[in-house]
């Protein structure tokens, strides 16, 4: 069967940069997805995008479906066959919906009985003929911020311009928006032309001429490229941020890297404050020499040739002139403001209407920050975590974090210690926002992460607490993001507290405030089960099997770091020899123990073999060293030490015994023994193969 490529262009106004990936990815995955359900046979997919268009080319489509040849199963013979020999209504309905008759039956016995069986033939369509589709597919594209555009019922994210629809050397006939597929593109919007795209192989090329380099894998490896011939030509280190590099690769057709330069006074200014002037408003590069410090120059990527580069430099030196300007103003204006005056400014500023203002926020935080350190077992001065906490907030009213958001808490740190503030109160002011991704690192300092746990969980307590939940992919407060957050920082800081005492704590400042507008008993039960969402989430990024982090999540949360390393324990664990025979003795005392209603004290003089003692005295040695025990390796080494007695016990001891003193007696044990058991997880709740 002869195959042809196919080429599909969507020609658009500049999309945003942040939507270019996405859509991409998007549109291919929705192709490649309906050729297998179509059965088209396909080879590579390639996608391209730039600002202006989103594009795929698949090579090798067959020209038609797959022939389809399927054996299907009808009713049995005795519904399908009267007394007499004459085919049922339910015979002849089946055929008749197959395409069929009832001379096309036949029987086959499946399990002890007969059933019709049909042989099924279905001829593949052309491939051109269902093309067509492709429409559906665009129009189904869904956006993060989809619109309407002039009087066009189609919403989309920005105005569809016009459309390439090739198989082979042949259109593609539909018309999305008034807009009709055909053979033309557009090149570069001031270098390069229309042009009439003959072959779906000479896509790429053709565009590569009209200076739009389509495959943004080769755009970023030409801004790569260009940067590095920077860095070698003028001895210069470019730091080159992932997500700016993303950014920059999405707003170009035809990259050509250049830089310009600043005046040296401006770095007097904080490093982060220049970093976050060029890159958050223009898009540029920072420049450092070999030793890490940083240049009075900057790396940008304009969307064309390298014609007039000296002209197009000069021009961003000037708005980038006019920003540190700005930026310097604002430094030296906050300097003049105290402390004192920041804090009386958050009264005035509203959290949220029905949580109340950032000073209200900032007097729970410090009540929960007192709270964590009095409940800490660590080394802390608790004045300076307080004087934290009071003044964590104090940066927000200032000019530069007006400016750039980005730098909360890092100016806040450096205008702490202008101010004669304690390092430690200063660097936990940068710290209580970390981590703020999954990526990020979590406060290096205690006060730190400390003030941290205490913010975030105020904010989740706060928002629980007057019903606003994340729901589905709705959390316009970022309160997973926070919550991973404190679950990041557990981890990593081994702190001797459970989740759920933090929770309270957070919970009683509140309620002491009268945000609660619902049951405290509700919130608390919603707070711990989105902790758990958050704590699966993050073992299942480690690769914890589901039913292990199931297991370890039945009961309460308590420590987080000791919950980790207790799934990580039995992730190791579970291929190993003997692990199967350890869970299942654990699982039997749990599963007996279920039964147990009315749990009494274990009398040991109520034994009535040898078996039972063993058991209960085991127990009872396994029990002080678990609690005593240094690492969760060793608390699960205890509790498989016990498999050999409670296989004895149950081979020579009848639990439900007749006598009920007697059958109380045996379930307490089992209670016992259970309750200890699912303090590290839920062992009957593995799966063992």
């Amino acid at each position: 069967m002869s195959k042809r490529n196919l080429l599909l262009e969507i020609g658009l106004e500049e999309l945003p940069a942040r939507f270019v990936t996405s859509s991409m990815n998007q549109l291919a995955d929705k192709v490649q997805k309906w050729f297998t359900e179509k059965a088209i046979e396909f080879g590579d997919v390639q996608a391209f995008s730039t600002p202006r268009r989103l594009s795929l080319l698949v090579t090798d489509v067959a020209e038609a479906q797959k022939d389809i040849e399927e054996e299907v199963k009808g009713p049995a013979k005795k519904i399908a066959m009267d007394a007499e020999g004459n085919w049922s209504k339910a015979a002849i309905g089946f055929t008749k919906g197959q395409g069929l008759t009832t001379d096309d039956i036949y029987f086959k016995e499946i399990k002890g009985v007969e059933y019709v069986h049909l042989n099924k033939f279905i001829k593949g369509q052309p491939t051109k003929e269902l093309l067509v589709e492709l429409q559906n597919l665009i129009t189904s594209m869904t956006f993060g911020k989809n619109m309407r555009w002039a009087n066009q019922e189609l919403r989309f994210v920005r105005p569809i311009k016009w459309l390439i629809a090739l198989f082979g050397q042949e259109i593609v006939p539909f018309t999305i928006a008034d807009v009709d597929t055909n053979r033309t593109t557009k090149g570069h919007r001031f270098l390069g032309e229309t042009i009439t795209i003959e072959d779906p192989a000479e896509y790429e090329a053709r565009l590569t001429e009209q200076f739009v380099i389509a495959n943004p894998d080769t755009r970023r490896n030409m801004i790569l490229a260009q940067i590095k011939e920077l860095e070698a030509k003028n001895n210069w280190v470019i730091p080159v941020d992932a997500e700016l590099l993303e950014e920059v690769n999405n707003l170009v057709e035809y990259p050509t890297v250049l830089f310009g330069r600043f005046e040296e006074e401006f770095l007097e200014l904080p490093s982060d404050v220049l970093i976050t002037s060029m890159k958050e408003h223009q898009r540029y590069f920072p420049v450092k020499d070999q030793a890490g410090n940083l240049l009075s120059f900057f790396v940008t990527v304009r969307n064309g040739d390298d014609r007039h580069l000296e002209t197009v430099s000069k021009g961003n030196e000037k708005v980038l002139r006019a920003r540190l300007s700005d930026a310097a103003f604002f430094y030296k204006e906050d300097q003049k403001k105290d402390i004192a005056d920041a804090l009386k400014k958050l009264e005035t500023i509203v959290y949220h209407e029905e949580i109340g203002t950032l000073a209200e926020k900032t007097e729970r935080v410090t009540a929960i920050t007192g709270a964590l350190v009095d409940a800490l077992e660590v080394s802390v001065d608790k004045e300076l975590a307080l004087r934290a906490a009071r003044i964590a907030k104090f940066d927000l009213v200032s000019h530069m974090v007006y400016e750039f958001p980005e730098l909360q808490g890092y100016m806040g740190e450096r205008y702490a210690l202008l101010k004669g503030e304690a390092k430690e109160v200063a660097a936990a002011i940068h710290e209580h926002y970390m981590p703020k991704s999954a990526d990020d690192s979590v406060p290096p300092s205690t006060i730190g992460a400390i003030l941290s746990v205490a913010e975030k969980m105020d904010t989740i307590a706060s928002f629980f607490a007057i019903g606003i939940i994340p729901t589905g992919s709705q959390d316009p407060y970022a309160l997973r993001r926070q919550a991973s957050g404190i679950v990041q920082i557990l981890a990593e800081k081994n702190w001797n507290i459970s989740l759920e005492a933090i929770v309270a704590l957070a919970l009683h400042e509140v309620e002491a405030k009268n945000i609660v507008k619902r049951e405290l008993a509700d919130v608390q039960e919603d707070m711990l089960a989105f902790f758990k969402a958050r704590i699966k989430h993050m073992l299942q990024e480690q690769h914890i099997r589901y039913d292990l982090i199931d297991a370890v999540l039945l009961g309460e949360i308590g420590y987080i770091s000791s919950l980790v390393e207790r799934a990580g324990v039995l992730e190791a664990k579970k291929n190993e020899a003997g692990f199967k025979e350890e869970l299942e003795a654990l699982s039997r005392v749990m599963n007996i123990a279920s039964k147990c209603e009315h749990q009494v004290s274990v009398d040991a003089a109520k034994f009535e073999n040898t078996q039972e003692t063993a058991l209960y005295e085991n127990y009872q040695r396994v029990s002080v060293a678990y609690q005593q025990a240094d690492n969760e390796t060793e608390r699960y080494e205890l509790l498989a030490s016990l498999q050999t007695d409670i296989e004895q016990y149950f081979e020579h001891t009848m639990v439900m015994a007749d006598d009920a003193s007697i059958r109380n007696n045996r379930l307490s044990l089992m209670k016992e023994i259970s309750d200890l058991v699912a303090t590290y997880a839920a062992m009957n709740k593995i799966i063992v193969s």
